[in-house]
């Protein structure tokens, strides 16, 4: 069609044609699409406009030229529109677009819908108003765009170099951004699910947030400045986090090669994991951290600890004298805390809890830096929480060790190492002797107590011939039966007078019933046999006889210490003895058989249960069916299954995915089903044949079947299925090698799960 040099009308009645295809709107011209009417191909040239309106159409136009202009507005739609050389398009309120192009100096605003939008190349620019909505934009090669307050948009991508998308308002889902591009978001601006790759660059200032950012590999950055802030950012393999002066990122985890830098800024509830490590400088805080083996963090320059770091054994804690908080050292072999500065002597202001150690190299250390034993002249203890160094120089470092002074240079092993679970008597309990009964703490070696035969079902007095000593500190992240409390035995739980007062002693403490030896941790129904939660920090005690035995503490019939090698982590109370030096074992030494099977415990748990006339019994854990059951790639990219029939589940994987992990919910059988079942074990799902389709190759993946499993699955009995903890890795054997897949599975078996314990893969890539 030829030129269009007038103003033409197409729809709208009146006699006026309602289809034009072709033709050029030249200079001056408006061409006006109404109620009907439909443009295809039409070409707006500099200075030229359309206006599509009513219900009106344009379909496939090219805006080009200096002032050439597409309106769409109040029930008028385009479709495949392209502009370019300035042209523009206006998507006023109550009109839509779809498929735009923008090109190398074309611009498109948006106060109505756009969806499908692509903006590419310099000098670029599309802009999302007040109002407006859209989905699945593309910014790239140069292209910008920004959006602003009252605006909606789902599915946004910023890539390559000097490419931006500007979020100064509005909300906005679902973003990615790679290959350099940069996305910068502020005034208010909340965004969550944004995935940076490839050197992709993420900037939140000013009010500005964002949850759940995936920065996964080389490169790729997230920055959080001045009124900024991040939580759930998770940064892994070369990426990075930065929070600087006036932002603020929680819970966040650095995982293998990440790096998190503070200068000047806050983080709270992070975790470093293997590989991952964070700094913090300028007068940076850290409120909450949990560094894992290989994981590590560095104070510098005025940075400052307000909370705990939790410093699992093989991660490492370099801090200054003045850096404050508390570092929790796990472990009992732990020697990553490093204090600097301190060469001229110093008092450190960070307090050490839960340091321990059971001999000589095996122990908890702190280095200092720069400091050489032949610098330590003396070692005193100003309270009991402080340790003094005199140093050669005449100078002093002053170290706070929670119990330095009662425990001496090593402190003895406490709940966060691995003998907190073993049988111990509390300070208070009331063990019978010859002359009455005796409180643990003043029981001697040497002293006459009260033994139970119960083959004969006599007593005989024994001599006790070794009292060890400890302190336990509860960790409140674990489960209560790992975490270190200790249960109360109400009064009369166990019989009218049995005990005949509360009884306290620790999860893995047994009681004596029928012939048998049953932790107590087995019959826990929390009321009348309960982990008392107010106890955080406690003595706890060993008394054995000469040989392992049963004896009576606060009138109930309850066992001695056996030695199970772990003798060297208590202290020795009184006077010497004579001890042999062969460890033993339960199945050849102890008094009485060591009795975990349910058939046995379940009727003894439901029977001291019933005793309690005025509960409802024990607290049943609420459940849920639902796994959640995704998997994880290498680089941390979620993925959800696209097909799920009945037992089956379908994924696709991106090409070069070397591995997954099978991510779910995971709960103990132990809480589940209840503490009779001697089953702590966290279990996800249970997979049977797992098959991997790649370029029309069907493969099957069997690596979780064979006898040495990949990290994350449990042993079993089955030669055609094995159960995940619910972070279990699969490795795919290297077949999506520049190919997708199409990755099935058969869940045998799943759940259900407590709603209060279960854990998944996000929370533990804070463990699982």
């Amino acid at each position: 069609m030829s030129d269009i040099s007038q103003d033409t009308t197409i729809g709208g009645g009146s006699g006026n044609a309602t289809e034009l295809n072709g033709g050029t709107v030249l200079s001056g011209v408006g061409l006006f699409v109404s109620s009907g009417g439909i443009a295809s191909n039409v070409t707006v040239g500099s200075g030229g406009y359309i206006d599509v309106y009513n219900s009106g159409t344009a379909i496939s136009a090219l805006v080009s030229g200096a002032s050439a202009v597409l309106n769409v507005s109040n029930g008028g739609k385009t479709s495949n529109t392209s502009v370019t050389d300035g042209g523009n398009i206006i998507v006023s309120a109550g009109g839509s677009s779809d498929n735009d192009l923008i090109k190398a100096n074309g611009q498109e605003a948006v106060w109505g819908t756009a969806n499908n939008l692509i903006i590419s190349g310099n000098n670029t620019h599309a802009y999302l108003h007040d109002g407006g909505t859209g989905t699945n934009w593309t910014t790239e090669d140069g292209g910008w765009v920004g959006i602003y307050s009252g605006a909606s948009l789902d599915g946004f991508t910023v890539t390559g170099q000097n490419t931006y998308g500007d979020i100064s308002g509005g909300q906005v889902t679902n973003a990615s951004v790679t290959d350099g591009g940069t996305l910068q978001i502020e005034s208010g601006v909340a965004i969550s699910g944004i995935n940076a790759t490839s050197g992709g660059q993420v900037y939140v200032s000013n009010g500005g947030s964002t949850t759940g950012t995936i920065l996964s590999d080389s490169g790729t950055a997230e920055t959080v400045q001045g009124g900024g802030s991040a939580s759930g950012t998770q940064v892994a393999s070369g990426a990075s986090l930065t929070v600087s002066t006036g932002g603020s990122a929680t819970d966040t985890t650095v995982s293998a090669n990440g790096h998190l830098l503070v200068s000047g800024g806050t983080i709270v509830d992070t975790t470093i994991t293997n590989g991952g490590e964070a700094t913090l400088y300028d007068a940076a805080t850290a409120d909450t951290v949990t560094v894992d083996s290989g994981g590590s963090i560095t104070f510098e320059n005025n940075a400052t600890l307000t909370g705990t770091v939790t410093l699992q054994d093989g991660g490492s804690a370099t801090i200054q004298a003045g850096t404050g908080g508390t570092i929790d050292v796990a472990g009992s072999r732990n020697t990553g805390v490093v204090i600097s500065g301190l060469t001229s002597g110093g008092t450190v202001t960070t307090v050490i809890s839960g340091f321990n150690g059971t001999s000589a190299g095996a122990s908890d250390g702190i280095q200092l830096a720069g400091l050489k034993a032949a610098d330590v002249t003396s070692v005193t203890y100003p309270s009991a929480d402080q340790v003094n160094l005199l140093l050669t120089n005449g100078k002093t470092v002053t170290l706070s060790i929670a119990g330095a002074e009662k425990a001496g240079y090593t402190l003895v092993s406490d709940a966060n190492g691995d003998l907190i679970y073993e049988v111990c008597f509390l300070s208070g309990s009331m063990i019978r002797t010859p002359d009455g009964d005796v409180a643990v703490e003043d029981i001697q070696i040497g002293d006459q107590v009260v033994t139970f035969d119960w083959k004969s079902n006599k007593t005989v007095c024994r001599p006790v011939i070794w009292v060890g000593k400890t302190h336990a500190t509860v960790r409140p992240d674990l489960p209560h039966d790992e975490a270190g409390y200790p249960v109360r035995v109400r009064k009369d739980a166990i019989a009218n007078g049995v005990p005949y007062k509360d009884m306290l002693i620790t999860a893995e403490h047994c009681l004596f019933f029928e012939g048998k030896f049953v932790p107590v941790r087995m019959l826990v129904n929390g009321v009348s046999i309960f982990y008392d939660t107010s106890i955080t920090s406690y003595d706890y005690y060993h008394v054995e006889t000469e040989q392992h035995s049963v004896i009576t503490a606060d009138g109930m019939l309850t066992e001695s210490y056996l030695d199970t090698g772990n003798r060297r982590a208590f202290r020795q109370e009184g006077k010497i003895a004579a001890l042999r030096c062969t460890t033993q074992s339960w199945a050849d030494h102890s008094a009485a058989p060591l009795c975990v099977e349910r058939a046995f415990v379940e009727p003894l748990f439901r029977k001291l249960n019933a005793r309690n006339s005025n509960s409802i019994g024990a607290e049943h854990a609420k459940l849920v069916t639902d796994a959640d059951l995704h998997l994880i790639t290498e680089s941390g990219a979620p993925i959800r299954p696209f097909r799920q029939d009945g037992q089956h589940y379908s994924f696709m994987l991106p090409a070069n995915t070397a591995y997954v992990r099978i991510v779910s919910r995971a709960s103990r059988p132990a809480d589940v089903i209840g503490p009779f079942v001697d089953d702590r074990r966290f279990m996800g799902v249970a997979v049977a044949d797992v098959h991997l389709l790649c370029a029309q190759q069907l493969y099957d993946i069997t690596s979780h079947l064979q006898a040495e499993k990949p990290e994350g699955w449990h042993d079993t009995d089955w030669a055609d299925c094995a159960w995940t903890n619910g972070n279990a890795m699969l490795p795919l054997g290297g077949y999506t090698k520049g190919k997708m897949g199409l990755l099935s599975m058969t869940i045998r078996a799943a759940g259900p799960y407590t709603v209060q314990n279960h854990k998944t893969a996000e929370a533990k890539l804070r463990s699982a």
